[in-house]
């Protein structure tokens, strides 16, 4: 596939705008939602493959207050995307799924055979359920027309050119900017919920990397985690961030605010067996990077 001309959906977001490879475009030229603008997508750039990361989202609080547009926004652009490339022929199509889309109820560490047990988790479930939807459109079309059609499930990214704005930002993005603001003002660090959530992270560039492996060499029907085997409090993330900012103050949880989910555990044991010798970013070292990004671009950041 030397000469594969990529079309990466999303180029501008967290994910995308962290690779080096594919051509992206601007957002308010095609409207994902829109299948006319997306046909015109397709005929003027005239993909081989796609890498579809487009889609809307945000931290916990967006995830509450919006939910019709997380389902039906997220469920067009799915939708427009799959079928128009499928028109026009494109043979490869990798999308990105994301952890929301399991349920609490369902036995952990979640893994690629267990997507679809049990509803997706009550604060999530409108996004959770629209992008169950992109996994059943790309089995579809990989069974129906024997198009390489398949997704792949990070854990929480993060990184440079992330979104840190307080309100729609993902965590750690809006842990660092948070703490940014405490330091400037010499105010304590504010963090939702009791610190004791478990969660998974992942560097964005990592995910980069994995992403061009995985556009070539990983062709099954299945979906595949990224994810390191390794999970972190949001109590441990928050203190990495101070250290790494030299925070004078204090960290403070404040338990009257939401939570989320207690703990959210995924099996990286796939990508494992099959990519042995991929090296993961150490979380101190990611966060690093990005707080230095963010640091070094705080004018022109997502925030």
């Amino acid at each position: 596939m030397n000469n594969d001309k990529i079309l990466v959906t999303g180029k501008s977001g967290t994910v995308g705008s962290n690779f080096d490879f594919g051509e992206g475009f601007r957002s308010f030229h095609y409207d994902l939602t829109n299948y006319n603008a997306v046909y015109r997508l397709m005929s003027d750039y005239l993909p081989t493959s796609i890498v579809h990361c487009a889609a809307r989202v945000g931290g916990l609080g967006v995830h509450m207050k919006y939910k019709k547009e997380l389902f039906y926004d997220n469920m067009l652009m799915n939708m427009n995307v799959l079928e128009v490339a499928r028109q026009r022929d494109v043979k490869r199509v990798l999308s990105f799924l994301s952890t929301c889309i399991y349920s609490d109820r369902a036995q952990q560490p979640y893994t690629e055979k267990n997507i679809h047990d049990f509803e997706p988790f009550p604060e999530h479930y409108p996004y959770g359920f629209a992008k169950r939807m992109l996994e059943i459109q790309s089995r579809i079309y990989y069974e129906q027309y024997g198009l390489k059609y398949n997704c792949v499930i990070p854990t929480n990214v993060y990184g440079p050119h992330d979104d840190f704005n307080t309100e729609t930002g993902h965590v750690i993005g809006v842990l660092i900017h948070k703490c940014l603001k405490a330091k400037n003002e010499n105010k304590n660090f504010e963090v939702w919920g009791d610190g004791k959530q478990e969660r998974e992270f992942i560097y964005a560039k990592d995910v980069a990397n994995l992403t061009y492996w995985a556009l070539y060499n990983y062709l099954d029907k299945e979906p595949l985690i990224f994810s390191n085997n390794q999970t972190i409090s949001i109590k441990e993330i928050a203190e990495i961030i101070a250290d790494t900012l030299e925070l004078q103050t204090k960290i403070v949880f404040d338990t009257s605010k939401p939570t989320g989910q207690v703990k959210r555990t995924v099996s990286g044991n796939k990508l494992k067996s099959i990519y042995p010798e991929f090296v993961f970013t150490p979380i101190e070292a990611g966060i690093r990077a990005t707080v230095d990004w963010f640091v070094s671009n705080y004018e022109t950041a997502r925030k």
